[in-house]
């Protein structure tokens, strides 16, 4: 009978990707990986296979406790023009508490790897078209309801949309200013009819 694992994997994964967010996967070694998460490294292959698998994991975690665990959050729980305004604000709130400038996990894959890495290519594909079609998502419901303009094109609008967010999970890395940001994501929010509140916290959320 197969011997069950002594750890806690969610626990070990989130330490695989504290250390590749910060640090970068081809800058990431398996003994980094295996300090950070309290295994040794013949442990690490065991249960995750090689580096490039236990990114895969890592960023699949990743992307499910942040981005997904936003839009539905957002989408669930707020009416449509809002939950733009309520992603935007998030966004920025943790740029700015993000001391390392880490940036977005996201974003720094499709940099380093995506290029050379035609699986992670078409994964980073689908999760941009997820992120394109939210935005979609909320434009064509604040249309709807008539909180956004109907002569707006919403597929246009929410492209747009989108740029403005890859553009600030750039800036995270190198210029991470609150009053840059949110002035990158006014103009955008005034097409829709929409503004930045002023700081109100909206609870715990996951540094993504």
């Amino acid at each position: 009978m197969a011997r069950p694992r002594e750890f806690d994997e969610q626990a070990v994964l989130d330490a695989a990707i504290a250390q590749f967010w910060s640090h970068g996967y081809a800058s990431t070694s398996v003994r980094d990986l295996a300090t950070t998460m309290g295994m040794t490294g013949a442990s690490v292959y065991n249960a995750f296979g090689d580096k490039r698998a236990l990114y895969a994991r890592s960023f699949e975690r990743y992307v499910e406790a942040g981005f997904r665990d936003r839009v539905r959050r957002f989408e669930h729980q707020l009416p449509p023009r809002e939950a733009i305004v309520a992603f935007f604000e998030e966004i920025i709130r943790l740029t700015v508490q993000d001391a390392q400038r880490k940036g977005c996990m996201i974003v720094n894959t499709a940099l380093e790897l995506a290029p050379h890495d035609a699986d992670f290519q078409q994964l980073l594909e689908r999760i941009l078209e997820d992120i394109e079609a939210f935005f979609l998502r909320c434009v064509e419901a604040g249309q709807a309801e008539g909180t956004i303009a109907p002569e707006l094109a919403a597929v246009d609008t929410a492209r747009m949309l989108f740029a403005v967010l890859l553009g600030l999970r750039v800036l995270a890395r190198v210029r991470p200013r609150r009053e840059l940001l949110e002035g990158a994501v006014r103009p955008a929010l005034a097409m829709i009819g929409a503004s930045l509140p002023t700081a109100k916290p909206r609870g715990p959320a996951r540094e993504t």
